[in-house]
Parts: C-alpha cells; sequence; structure tokens
C-alpha cells in the first residue's frame, strides 16, 4: 500500500488550495515544500517594492465565501507582505500546515505502473510513495541565474530577486547596480531608488509598464462584497480571468482614429492590465497593436524629462503584449532623478563582473550592491529540475523539444501525474488565481471519478495530446505573440528549445474545453 493517497508538490495558492480539496475527498494527502513556510511565489519573492500585477479582489480565493468576507486587502495591487500574511491566514484558518514537510524538495519521481503508484525521493533522501501526484510547482518558481563573468571577483554584496534576504538588506546610502528590466527589475528600481546613494540601472530590453494607479480599496470593497459570488463567476468565463469590461471592446480595424485615441486614454487612466484589450485585435493585427504600443511610448516621453534617456526607455523592438505587460508604481518618474543612470546593453555589453563593480563597454561602474532581476525558467523549469520517471523514459527527455501534454493537466506517459497550471494551459495569461482554482477542481473531480469507478489510473491518450500541442501552437501563431524574443517563449534561457508556452485562446474558452472533456467521460485520457 502506498504511504499517502495523493502527493502535493508546493505550498504556494495551488498546493493549499489542492490539499483543502483533497482533504474533502477523505484522501490521506501530503504536501513537500521547498520553503520553510506556506507562501510558494511569495514566500521566496521578498525583494523592494514586490508587488501583484493582478487586483487584489482577484487575486484571492473564491472557494469559501466566509473567507471572502471576512478579509480586508488594504491596496488596489497587494504588496509582497499583505499577499503572504493572507496565505498564512488560509494556512491556519482550515489548519493545513499539519499535512506540509516544509524545508524538504522533491528530487525524484519514479513511476511504479505494476502497482500504479509513484515514488517520490526528496533532498534528504527520504521516499513515500502515493497513488496520485500533484505539481503545484508554480510557473514562476526556477529562478534563471546567468553567472557573470567574474562573479566571485566582487567584492561587495549580489542579491537575486528571486531569493531575496528573509530579513532584508541595508541600501540606503549605497551605489546599487540592478542588472534585468522586467517586473521584478522594475518594482525593485522604483522601489529603491529614493533611497540609495546611486542607483545604476542595467538594460537590455525596454518594458511597456502601464500605471497602476494603486491605492486604498476599502470603499469598492465594501460595495462589492454583497454581489462577490456572481463577479467571480463573470470573472471565470473572461479572456485573463479578470474583469476589464472586454464585453465592451471593439474592433481597431472598425473604429475612428479619434474614439482609438479615447479608448487608449480612458484604459491608461483605468490602470493595469486591461490595456491591451482596449480593442479585440490587439493581439492579433499588427496595425492595431502598434497603435496601442506609439500611445505607450507617447507616455514614455511625457514622463522622462530627458529625450534622449526617454528614447532608451522606449520599447520598439516586439509587439505590446507579447512580452509580460508590466504594472508600475511611477517607474519612468525614476529616471528624472539625478542619482538614476540608464546603462543600454545593447550598445555597452556587460563584459564582466570586477573587485569593484561592472565592466560594460568601455565603463567600469564602481557599486557597492549587485542586484539580480534576470527572472525564471518559466512553466516547464520547476518541472524539468525533478527527476521524473517512468522506466527508461523521463519527462525532461519528452520536453526537449518543448512541452507536450494535454489541457496542460497531464502528459503521456505519467499516469497520475497532474499539472496544476502546467504548460499550453493559460496560466501566465491570466489571473493565476482563476486559472488555479479551475484546475485544482478539474483534478480533484478526476480523482474522485476515478475512485469512485474503481479505476487505478489515468494519463492523455497520445493522439489526444498531439492533437493539442498542435492546437496550442497554432492559435498563438495566430497572434503577434510568438513575434517576441520573451520567457513566454522560453527565450530568456540559454538552449531552451524556443515555442510559445502557455495556451493563448483564454480562460473561458479553456473552462468550456476542460468542462466538455470532464463531461464526455475524460474524452481524451486513457483510464484503466
Amino acid at each position: 500500500m502506498p504511504d499517502h493517497d495523493a502527493i502535493v508538490i508546493g505550498a504556494g495558492f495551488s498546493g493549499l488550495y489542492q490539499l483543502k480539496r483533497l482533504r474533502e475527498l477523505g484522501l490521506d494527502t501530503c504536501v513537500v515544500e521547498a520553503g520553510g513556510d506556506v507562501g510558494g511565489t511569495w514566500y521566496w519573492n521578498r525583494y523592494p517594492g514586490a508587488r501583484c500585477d493582478i487586483e487584489s479582489l482577484e487575486y484571492s480565493y473564491s472557494f469559501d465565501q466566509e473567507l471572502e468576507q471576512e478579509w480586508d486587502w488594504s491596496e488596489r495591487y497587494a504588496a509582497q507582505p499583505e499577499i503572504l500574511a493572507y496565505l498564512r491566514h488560509v494556512a491556519e484558518r482550515y489548519d493545513l500546515r499539519r499535512d506540509i514537510s516544509f524545508d524538504t524538495r522533491v528530487v525524484k519521481l519514479d513511476w511504479d505502473g505494476e502497482r500504479a503508484q509513484w515514488t517520490v525521493t526528496t533532498d534528504d533522501g527520504a521516499t513515500r510513495r502515493a497513488r496520485y501526484v500533484i505539481a503545484a510547482t508554480g510557473c514562476l518558481s526556477k529562478p534563471s541565474r546567468p553567472d557573470f563573468p567574474g562573479m566571485a571577483d566582487f567584492a561587495g554584496e549580489v542579491y537575486w530577486t528571486s531569493s531575496w534576504p528573509h530579513e532584508g538588506v541595508e541600501l540606503a546610502g549605497k551605489r546599487v547596480a540592478v542588472i534585468g528590466t522586467g517586473s521584478s527589475g522594475l518594482q525593485t528600481i522604483t522601489a529603491i531608488a529614493p533611497v540609495v546613494e546611486r542607483l545604476t540601472v542595467f538594460q537590455r530590453t525596454p518594458a511597456y509598464a502601464v500605471p497602476a494607479h494603486n491605492g486604498p480599496i476599502a470603499e469598492r470593497l465594501a460595495a462589492l462584497r454583497p454581489r462577490y459570488g456572481d463577479f467571480r463567476e463573470e470573472s471565470r468565463m473572461t479572456r485573463a480571468g479578470f474583469h476589464c469590461a472586454e464585453e465592451n471592446s471593439t474592433f481597431y480595424v472598425d473604429t475612428e482614429p479619434e474614439q482609438v485615441r479615447a479608448e487608449f486614454e480612458r484604459r491608461w487612466l483605468d490602470g493595469g492590465l486591461c490595456y491591451t484589450q482596449a480593442f479585440r485585435d490587439i493581439l492579433t493585427d499588427v496595425d492595431a497593436n502598434e497603435a496601442a504600443a506609439e500611445h505607450v511610448r507617447e507616455q514614455i516621453r511625457r514622463k522622462v524629462s530627458d529625450p534622449d534617456l526617454a528614447e532608451r526607455l522606449t520599447p520598439r523592438s516586439y509587439p505590446i503584449g507579447a512580452k509580460r505587460m508590466c504594472v508600475d508604481t511611477g517607474y519612468f518618474e525614476v529616471y528624472n532623478r539625478d542619482n538614476v543612470s540608464l546603462v543600454d546593453i545593447n550598445a555597452e555589453p556587460i563584459h564582466r563582473l570586477t573587485e569593484r563593480g561592472i565592466l560594460a563597454g568601455e565603463t567600469e561602474h564602481e557599486v557597492d550592491v549587485i542586484i539580480l532581476a534576470t527572472g525564471f525558467d518559466a512553466m516547464t523549469g520547476a518541472l524539468n529540475a525533478i527527476e521524473i520517471r517512468n522506466g527508461e523514459r523521463t519527462l525532461r527527455e519528452k520536453w526537449a523539444a518543448g512541452p507536450r501534454t494535454y489541457l496542460g493537466l497531464m502528459s503521456e506517459g505519467f499516469p497520475n501525474l497532474f499539472l496544476i497550471t502546467g504548460p499550453q494551459s493559460p496560466s501566465v495569461l491570466s489571473n493565476m488565481l482563476t486559472s488555479i482554482e479551475y484546475h485544482v477542481d478539474w483534478v480533484t473531480h478526476a480523482i474522485e471519478h476515478l475512485r469512485a469507478k474503481g479505476l487505478r489510473w489515468m494519463e492523455p491518450d497520445p493522439e489526444a495530446e498531439e492533437n493539442w500541442v498542435n492546437a496550442n501552437n497554432d492559435v498563438a501563431d495566430l497572434t503577434v505573440m510568438p513575434r517576441a524574443a520573451s520567457w513566454y517563449m522560453g527565450a530568456n534561457i540559454p538552449g531552451k528549445r524556443r515555442v510559445f508556452l502557455p495556451f493563448v485562446g483564454g480562460v473561458g474558452t479553456y473552462r468550456q474545453i476542460g468542462d466538455g472533456v470532464a463531461i464526455a467521460r475524460y474524452h481524451g485520457f486513457e483510464l484503466a
């Protein structure tokens, strides 16, 4: 007999909810978590300014109406400490910690087909067996850590935004360099610029960033609470899993120029990621996309007083939305400060780190602290970091040319291994909480079905998986999304095959497909 009915990998938003749902089925469930407490992404990412880019009202659980009513979010976009406090509250409220093994990392999974169970090996050498394994490993949990020449020579302090010291870092009055201008870099730069003596930003690719217009939300939360349930149900059928008034949007090609400008201005004043949903064809029509991009460029020119610097901060080499949009709280205005400077590493490449700082082009920039905001091996990195094996076959080898899944939920050849927000599901193109709850509920119902029918395992049919992989790629190719060297494509990881990783068809569409598969007795899956 297995040690557990199910083992869940990860104690972030996905893992906590999956534990609760499997407990409700009466399953003996164990969660294995590499961190020292619950939180997942929000346990590790404690860098200055860390904040969610989905509004707090929707970046939270919806499964319990009492939980929704009792938790008071303070801001439109919650900061990391508040999100972590929320997850700790959830763990306490449902007594989840008693089934979680902390400071323990899964390193290997072995499928035993005869017994129809997984053997899970952890970094302390211990093994556990379970009928089901649910990988709640997160889409952005495997850090990308490029090895810059000379890192060992640098005499100052080096920090990664992906694993910021929990005790914090004192940066006041120091000369600081930040390498990377994705979301983590932007948030860090904005937060530390007012306190450091000197801030030097090393930028490879300028970012499209829209304003957050962050602030208190007590009144809005109070007004929403009487209809919170309906509000959430509406979100589940939207394109991105959160409200954007997209049902009112039209096509750019059918809109008069003055109306186009008015709509972009309205979205800009609203703030947030809904900007790229101003028109239905922004991600499919090159002209519509360029119009949206040019409006953002115009805002950058307004915000940055030095025209030459504004131009260097202006993205032109990729479509807007093809890389993860950033939601900022004053990022561009930072460059009007006398203590902030920008280094374009396309013109002045980083050659090496020196004892005193960073040699870029012909200039050595002397700094006390280097902060590396170099991102993650997204979507597949955390899974490929585990040796997942069925006999001689490994998931890592199967995915060498890109992930192969059915619905982003399972991969053929690896029975009873479920993926929460896996590659080829909406995941990072959506409100993660909407997608997480849908996947956890889908997996829970699938396991319930197996047990009710006396079945021991399930996995995708090879043909169904092939069709889904092709559909994922074909739908992405209908958009401008693959035209950027983004982490959506795996382009930030040397040697990683460039394929579009998430499903771009939208949360509502995906939900209809997933529900249809389940209703049709798990069509496309082999159950035995």
